[in-house]
């Protein structure tokens, strides 16, 4: 008798649900346009897939492997190599293809290590406030205080990990851990004031009062608001660190023989600027085209993401 009754609201919570799922479709849709529209960040973007095939793929394509060294020494760049060869006769499109490869791999894990370290800690450190927000910030205020390329300096140079591993084991995973623990400052400090913000909204209020939990209101509510800065962050951390990883290779403490990097390469051949100077600019040309499609890419996504963005400029 009673089940009509019963059953009557649950078209309208269906409904509710269609609609949530369409307007946050609409809103993707938007962001994708306003992205789109985007000149910069769209030259960005086919920059990116294009290094990104060419260090993953460009290996399975290219005729001369990165480990041959048959071929005459100082060779300028011809019709057969591009971009030369290297002291010991290795042609530099291989190495500048392998180069690339770890150098993205080293990036890619260090952004998400360190976003994932920042948005956890900043979310905390913003909803609990107290003692937690305290230890958290002075934390990463005394880390702030260090330049970063000092602490990552001295954390690669007293590894004992790294230290083995530069006799001959692969040592750019562990390199791409230590930048990672240190990058996270920048983004803890964005999410814990949004946190801090948001933490004082109504739908966060009412989430406390229905007897939600602290782990279900910060990731089930809080967090899905600060997505936009989360990615935008994610996205430059990827610049930041191939910069930072160059950096360290040039003062011989990040990537180790055998593996390789960008900055290791122009490590190698910071002495042959002026006699062979392609052997330099080649590995710096390919760092500065990753940085630059990186922050176009950042800046578009942060243009996209800004619902006051009527217009997004060319």
């Amino acid at each position: 008798m009673g089940s009509p009754l019963a059953q009557a609201p649950a078209p309208e919570k269906a409904e509710a649900s269609q609609f949530d799922t369409t307007t946050a479709r609409k809103q993707w849709q938007v962001i994708l346009r306003r992205f789109a529209r985007h000149r910069a960040a769209l030259f960005g973007l086919i920059l990116f897939v294009v290094l990104v095939l060419m260090a993953f793929f460009g290996g399975l394509l290219w005729k001369y492997p990165y480990t041959d060294l048959g071929f005459s020494r100082y060779l300028p760049p011809s019709a057969d190599h591009p971009f030369g060869t290297d002291r010991l006769g290795g042609d530099m499109v291989a190495q500048i293809i392998r180069g690339t490869q770890f150098s993205l791999q080293i990036a890619i894990v260090v952004a998400f290590l360190s976003t994932f370290i920042g948005v956890i800690l900043g979310a905390l450190a913003g909803y609990m406030r107290g003692w937690v927000d305290t230890v958290i910030s002075r934390f990463i205020d005394l880390l702030l205080v260090i330049p970063s390329l000092v602490i990552a300096a001295v954390l690669v140079r007293n590894s004992f990990v790294v230290s083995v591993a530069g006799g001959g084991n692969s040592n750019w995973l562990i390199v791409a851990l230590y930048l990672g623990l240190i990058g996270w400052l920048s983004i803890a400090r964005v999410i814990r004031g949004m946190v801090l913000s948001l933490r004082e909204k109504e739908f966060v209020e009412a989430a406390r009062a229905l007897g939600a939990g602290t782990f279900r209101i910060v990731f089930r509510h809080i967090l899905p608001n600060t997505i936009d800065v989360i990615i935008v962050n994610a996205t430059l951390a990827i610049a930041q660190a191939v910069l930072l990883e160059a950096a360290l290779s040039f003062i011989g403490l990040g990537v180790q023989s055998p593996d390789t990097s960008l900055g290791l390469m122009i490590s190698q051949n910071k002495n042959e600027l002026t006699l062979h100077p392609w052997l330099f600019f080649t590995p710096f040309v390919f760092i500065v085209l990753i940085s630059l499609a990186v922050n176009f890419i950042g800046d578009g996504l942060r243009d996209a993401f800004d619902p006051r963005q009527k217009r997004v400029k060319a």
